[in-house]
């Protein structure tokens, strides 16, 4: 007998809801494409999709930062406020999960829950949606598709700071 598989949105949504009981810091969780459109969420009062695409966006400056200084991959990004923190997570190639946390939140514990969680997400999204790549023109391409050092136009000029008048 062969087992049933699990569907892969069933998995998410429990993975989700799992992590917010084991970790009652959290007020909510959004799982989104590196393209910024929510996949999956577990937030009650935030609107998820605007999170989903500002995750989308804070992980593609994180990975530009880790990639411009050399210092390896995009790990996590953490915002902390003055209610708490807002952390993202790569999810598998194409995928961030992204948890709100109160003030009372454990960051260095919670990490290592999350990341896991991240992991197992990450791999029912890779194998579930294969990545299709379509070729673009180095000019119209996306920024994280142009090689390092292309991604701005240069200027021809030469500006040099001056201080404002006072």
């Amino acid at each position: 007998m062969g087992e049933t598989p699990v569907d892969a949105d069933t998995m998410m949504g429990t993975e989700l809801r799992g992590l917010r009981r084991r970790r009652p810091e959290v007020a909510g969780t959004v799982l989104a494409g590196t393209d910024g459109l929510l996949i999956s969420s577990d937030l009650p009062e935030t609107d998820a999709t605007h999170l989903a695409a500002l995750a989308a966006a804070s992980f593609g400056l994180g990975h530009r930062v880790a990639d411009t200084v050399r210092h390896g991959e995009f790990r996590e990004s953490v915002l902390r406020t003055t209610a708490g923190a807002v952390v993202t997570y790569p999810a598998g190639r194409n995928a961030l999960l992204t948890l709100v946390a109160d003030d009372a939140a454990d960051l260095e514990a919670l990490h290592a829950d999350a990341r896991a969680v991240a992991r197992r997400a990450g791999s029912v999204l890779d194998t579930r949606r294969p990545v299709e790549v379509t070729p673009a023109s180095e000019s119209h391409a996306p920024l994280a598709a142009r090689p390092p050092g292309s991604a701005l136009p240069r200027r021809a000029t030469h500006h040099t700071w001056r201080r404002p008048p006072l």
